[in-house]
């Protein structure tokens, strides 16, 4: 029995004025996802639980089938793992994005312009990311290089640091729990270098309400302006961070030898946690221009290799939703669609039996130009469905609110599929 998720990172969205009051899920020509939908079970999965944001970082977990509330200990961690960051258990790792501020003389009044380097590439990135730790690298801080803006800062120590700074702002008590449920435990004013904003939650926003109110981190930040002042990245962003996390393997928990193929270190980390392959694709990105047809054969020579289920995720629909780009967010579903699916079904249909499920992480509505934390659909199909007609002619955000499918503890959808 073969099992694939393909996920459409942030597909989910909102009723557009532009669309007629339709969201790209409904104008978008996905005739196989639909087919499926006609056959399968449709429905709504809340993947953001309560008192965390909705981040692809803890929903993809919870989708895997993992509980957030017990495992997630920071973002940029989980990215750490995959480019190869070696962590202590007190130190602490941050996303270090390269963003695009705009040319106030006081770094304070900048906007944040682009939270994505003015589509920096890698190979420009590696460049500055070494630029930046030969001026601003330390016996504390460390930088290291990721893909295109999406970099790590490793804070040595860090943990330790932040618990003794949380001090003026908790009890002692406190100090002793896990660094997420210190930041839970904060009354009043965050505690300095917690709760960082990601950069692409404010685009087009002053950032000086964002700006981390630990000194070493904000000073890290602007001393890197002054270095990159005259690049279309022309800053850092520390955000997301968190400690060394630890999952427990994929196949303990599901009995199914797993992999995930992506273009984003966040999903290959979550996949090295939990014990997962994670073949790299080449000409794989995180946007509609990436390679679908590469994607998709790579994930059927992981079942040709013995695996039992993959993890398919495509970034595309996300970025184009953070950017407010309508149409590139609407093509985004049609090209996995018109070149994925065909690939994928083509060798799924000479098995015995098959489960698939297609679904998004979290909405990304184009309107916001961020997450929510809305309940999402989900599409699950099996071969020995078809022809059973209980579904719906349309997948999409309305028709899977009255299925009467609701699954409010998304950990459960996995041992659903699975099952």
């Amino acid at each position: 029995m073969k099992h694939i998720i393909i996920l459409y990172d942030g597909m989910a969205d909102e009723p557009l004025p532009a669309l007629g009051g339709k969201t790209p899920m409904e104008v978008a020509r996905k005739p196989l996802f639909d087919a499926m939908g006609r056959d399968g079970e449709v429905g709504l999965v809340h993947t953001t639980p309560p008192g965390q944001s909705a981040g692809s970082d803890n929903t993809n977990l919870n989708i895997l089938g993992y509980d957030s509330t017990k495992y997630y200990t920071g973002r940029s961690p989980i990215e750490a793992v995959s480019i190869g960051v070696p962590m202590a258990e007190n130190d602490l790792a941050l996303r270090c994005n390269l963003v695009t501020l705009s040319g106030e003389d006081n770094y304070a009044d900048k906007t944040m312009v682009d939270y994505a380097g003015s589509e920096i590439t890698t190979e420009q990135a590696r460049e500055v990311i070494a630029k930046l730790q030969a001026a601003l690298g330390s016996s504390e801080f460390e930088f290291y290089a990721g893909v295109q803006y999406r970099h790590c800062l490793l804070w040595k120590g860090g943990k330790d640091q932040l618990t003794r700074t949380i001090t003026k702002f908790a009890s002692r008590d406190a100090c002793s729990k896990n660094i997420n449920d210190i930041a839970r435990s904060v009354s009043g004013d965050s505690p300095p270098g917690m709760h960082n904003t990601p950069p692409h939650d404010i685009i087009g926003q002053p950032i000086a309400a964002h700006l981390p109110s630990h000194p070493e981190l904000l000073d890290l930040m602007q001393r890197s302006h002054v270095i990159l002042e005259e690049s279309k990245a022309n800053s850092i962003w520390l955000w997301g961070e968190g400690t060394c996390p630890a999952l427990p393997s994929f196949e303990s928990m599901t009995k199914l030898k797993g992999s995930i193929i992506s273009a984003v270190d966040l999903l290959k980390g979550i996949g090295m946690l939990a014990g997962m392959r994670t073949p790299t694709v080449p000409g794989a990105t995180d946007w509609i221009d990436t390679n679908y047809k590469g994607e998709a054969e790579a994930a059927i020579e992981e079942f040709k290799r013995g695996q039992d289920f993959v993890f398919l995720h495509f970034e595309g629909t996300d970025e184009a939703g953070h950017r407010g780009d309508m149409q590139s967010k609407i093509r985004g579903i049609e090209l996995i669609d018109e070149i994925v699916l065909p690939i994928l079904l083509e060798y799924l249909e000479q098995q015995d039996d098959y489960a698939l499920m297609i679904l998004p992480d979290h909405p990304t509505p184009l309107a916001r130009k961020t997450h929510t934390k809305a309940p999402v659909p989900y599409m699950m199909f099996r071969k020995s469905w078809r022809g059973n007609g209980n579904g719906v002619d349309s997948v999409n955000e309305k028709t899977a609110t009255v299925t009467g499918h609701v699954i409010t503890h998304a950990p459960d959808l996995m041992r659903k599929f699975i099952a």
